[in-house]
């Protein structure tokens, strides 16, 4: 563990160091994001804190290349070429779509070629034996790869709202499923090392180390190219995960948590694609596009509840922790222990959401300007704000 710890704070490091130039880099490409009437901010922020981060994340696993402990991670470097590849694709379409903002289409034309791209280089989603037959085809898990690390990569553009929102989440989750590849893979194996733990620690570290940069009141936001980065980079690992562990080859007793690499993802991405999915239900439902911009997310509908911006990023970091945490403790512990910490868990995140609505009356939702309604904040670009 001591090794990934030493990835995760080199890719901190870089991360931190290099988001001044990141913003240097906004404010003369004119990638900066403007005020208006659905935005939660009040001043025009720059962004393109993606390039920190991919700068933090790239750097990070070449080093790693040189330790010995991860040198058997290294010996097949296909995977790893679509990882570092695939997130370098992604990040470049992020700072075109942050700077010039494309349209959803090309975005999404980017996206599929990004993820076609880590599949192609090996990384797809464990064909999962049921009766000792293989169920579906490669054509179709390989199509699967495609679609979840798309829909991942939306789901954390979503969610990026608030200052330090998605970097946060998808660094407490991230570290969650870190743990537990770590622990899966150390007690399936006598070989700790793991292409997914280290993916996972290095996309932690980036986080961490834009974080101080990006947290309320945030001098740059991370964009598209950070948002669809950590997306990709986190689908990635847990593909990657699904293809290191085979529920064959593990006991009785941890044969169910063999099967959570293909639910800890969507734990940890909960509240993303909870938002997404609300939002196009929400949309579709009132005959618009599912890309329409509107103020009706849930980091919104928490500010409109009472709460303050910063309130308002610890209360999601609070689901976030209790799920992922939740889920990622049944390598460990027994089931029941995990249903009774999640039911006290999520009883503390209730109480911390709905305080405000004892005693404090619910702001009108559109009775004055924004800046005058809500606190101040910096949301980073979402698919919405970025066309």
């Amino acid at each position: 563990m001591r090794v990934y710890l030493l990835v995760l704070l080199l890719a901190a490091a870089v991360a931190y160091l290099t988001t001044p130039l990141a913003r240097w880099c906004a404010l003369k490409w004119g990638a900066i994001t403007a005020v208006r009437d659905r935005d939660v901010h009040a001043v025009p922020t720059p962004r393109l804190g993606g390039m920190a981060m991919f700068a933090g994340i790239a750097v990070a696993i070449v080093m790693a290349s040189r330790l010995p402990f991860l040198s058997a991670v290294y010996d097949n470097p296909r995977p790893i070429v679509g990882i570092v590849g695939g997130a370098a694709l992604v990040c470049a379409l992020g700072v075109a779509d942050d700077i010039w903002d494309l349209d959803w289409l090309t975005k999404l034309m980017g996206q599929v070629l990004a993820a076609g791209f880590l599949a192609w280089q090996g990384v797809q989603l464990y064909q999962l034996p049921i009766g000792g037959v293989t169920v579906g085809s490669t054509r179709m898990w390989t199509f699967l790869t495609v679609l979840t690390v798309v829909i991942a990569m939306n789901a954390v553009n979503f969610v990026d709202g608030l200052d330090g929102l998605a970097a946060g989440v998808l660094a407490i989750g991230g570290t969650a499923f870190l743990l537990y590849s770590y622990l899966l893979t150390k007690s399936t194996s006598s070989d700790y090392a793991s292409l997914a733990t280290l993916v996972l620690a290095v996309m932690v570290g980036a986080c961490v180390g834009f974080l101080p940069h990006n947290v309320y009141k945030a001098r740059i936001f991370m964009g598209d190219s950070g948002a669809m980065l950590l997306g990709f980079v986190f689908s990635a690992a847990a593909v990657v995960v699904t293809g290191q562990i085979d529920p064959e080859s593990v006991s009785e007793r941890a044969s169910f948590p063999a099967f959570l690499p293909m639910l800890l993802p969507f734990a940890v991405l909960l509240l993303p694609l909870l938002d997404m999915a609300l939002a196009m239900v929400r949309r579709l439902g009132q005959g618009k596009s599912p890309f329409h911009p509107d103020r009706m997310h849930l980091h919104h509908r928490l500010l409109g509840l009472g709460h303050s911006h910063r309130r308002a990023v610890v209360i999601m970091y609070v689901w976030t922790a209790v799920i992922a945490f939740g889920v990622a403790a049944l390598v460990v512990v027994s089931s029941t222990v995990v249903a009774w910490l999640l039911v006290a868990g999520v009883a503390l995140a209730l109480v911390l959401t709905l305080g405000p609505l004892r005693g404090r009356p619910r702001p009108p939702a559109a009775a004055a300007p924004v800046e005058q309604q809500l606190p101040t904040s910096a949301p980073t670009s979402t698919p919405e704000n970025a066309r």
